[in-house]
């Protein structure tokens, strides 16, 4: 964060990965750095990372990083294999964010832009 704002650059990413939303302890850390964060620059976006095998779970998870942090979107990952990530429509419904990036696949390039008309293709297909 500080060599971000030392250098000048427009973005920085916060990666918190591996935060289950089961630890208390985890989450409430996670709510902590988001204080920290936003007394040293603007916070404009929160992404969620769902997998989209972990199913009904999804939606928990969802709920409570929420509370804790104010996501303002969803990334969909592991939709290269046998998942189809269906819980996002009731994650979208529930909590109002919008699914912007889904993951194809484990590189940077497998990360592309959300496309509903092909998302539902692809689920019903």
């Amino acid at each position: 964060m500080t060599k971000g704002i030392e250098t000048g650059v427009d973005v920085v990413i916060v990666d918190t990965a591996g935060r289950l939303h089961t630890k208390t302890g985890l989450m409430d850390e996670l709510g902590k750095v988001k204080r920290v964060v936003e007394k040293r620059a603007v916070v404009d976006e929160v992404l969620l990372v769902l997998d989209a095998t972990v199913g009904q779970n999804g939606l928990m998870q969802a709920r409570v990083f929420a509370e804790v942090v104010d996501i303002t979107g969803v990334v969909l990952t592991k939709l290269d294999g046998t998942a189809k990530g269906g819980i996002v429509f009731q994650v979208q419904h529930e909590l109002g964010v919008p699914v912007k990036l889904v993951g194809l696949g484990e590189g940077a390039d497998d990360l592309a832009p959300f496309e509903p008309g092909a998302f539902v293709d692809a689920l019903l297909g």
